[in-house]
């Protein structure tokens, strides 16, 4: 394979720490291979006459905090003269978010956009796992009150989740007879305009919420994440904590039940999140967990999702 030309739309690089950071991961890998690198914000996207453009900066990466990266002069592009887009900023996924994903659409696959922008746009993580209920706990995803009062008054124990938040902001668990309940369906209302996600509480979450990363609909590695005392969220950025893991004969099951259609829809890199044998997320705007694996002496997996990257590439020629 030879050099390539690999833009990086993400926010800003300045302010990402890296010891944790799935994106800087992958650029560590593709610079390592030779490729060269620019970067972009989303927000700095233009379309004229059909044609996509971003202001890119050629960029360089060193795996030292605070002087991770190096930017040149920006110099505005047509993002189909790249030969591949990395989209990877995080959510929420917003109107803002989806109007990026109309854009790369329409340089994809002349320009490989990981992952496919159509199909990033048409399963946000918490709508796309309701394709496999069979794998799910008990989910409702509602913003009625009666309907969600008589999920609650089923299941007892529930959590409450924005539809389109990450890094398990705004995540509560409210039960039968719990005062708050009116309150924060009140906040919920004020908050967000879309319907809400309502899950079953799993209480074996405080053994970890394990985040299994697919390369191309196949799993080749994952994290437990453990929550924080007195915390329900085992995001790592809320304070939970990484465990070495491997996956159970039910983890494989859901990851093959699973992956034939992750690889359809052109998701490349994905991470899945799994309670209990309860598949409860799949995530597919900018998956995290590369750097906690290795960091806890499994794989690399920049490696594999390089190595997919530059055969289809290779394929598409």
């Amino acid at each position: 394979m030879g050099k390539l030309k690999v833009a990086v739309q993400m926010d800003p690089i300045t302010a990402i720490k890296i010891a944790g950071d799935s994106t800087f991961a992958l650029l560590l890998e593709a610079q390592g291979r030779g490729h060269d690198l620019y970067f972009y914000t989303a927000d700095r996207l233009s379309m004229r006459d059909g044609r996509v453009y971003a202001p890119l900066q050629s960029l360089q990466v060193k795996d030292v905090q605070g002087e991770h990266c190096r930017l040149g002069e920006e110099k505005n592009t047509d993002l189909s003269e790249v030969d591949v887009v990395l989209l990877r900023q995080d959510p929420p996924f917003d109107m803002a978010y989806v109007t990026s994903t109309h854009l790369l659409e329409r340089i994809h696959p002349k320009t490989l956009v990981v992952n496919d922008p159509a199909h990033v746009r048409n399963a946000p993580e918490k709508i796309m796992v309701t394709l496999f209920p069979n794998l799910m706990p008990p989910t409702l995803i509602s913003r009625d009150r009666a309907t969600i009062e008589a999920f609650r008054d089923e299941h007892h124990d529930i959590v409450m989740k924005p539809l389109y938040g990450n890094g398990g902001a705004a995540v509560f668990k409210t039960g039968s007879n719990d005062p708050n309940f009116g309150s924060l369906f009140d906040l919920f209302s004020s908050l967000f305009r879309e319907p809400w996600v309502i899950q079953r509480f799993l209480p074996a979450v405080t053994k970890g919420d394990k985040r299994i990363i697919l390369v191309d609909g196949v799993a080749l590695g994952g994290v437990n994440r453990v929550p924080a005392a007195n915390d329900i969220r085992s995001n790592m950025v809320r304070g939970g904590a990484a465990e070495t893991t491997h996956l159970t004969e039910r983890e494989q099951e859901i990851c093959n039940r699973i992956g034939p259609t992750l690889k359809e829809r052109g998701l490349l890199f994905v991470g899945i999140d799994v309670i209990d044998g309860n598949l409860t997320e799949i995530n597919v705007t900018s998956p995290t967990g590369l750097r906690a694996i290795k960091r806890l002496g499994g794989p690399d997996l920049a490696v594999p999702i390089w190595d997919k990257i530059e055969e289809k590439i290779t394929l598409a020629r």
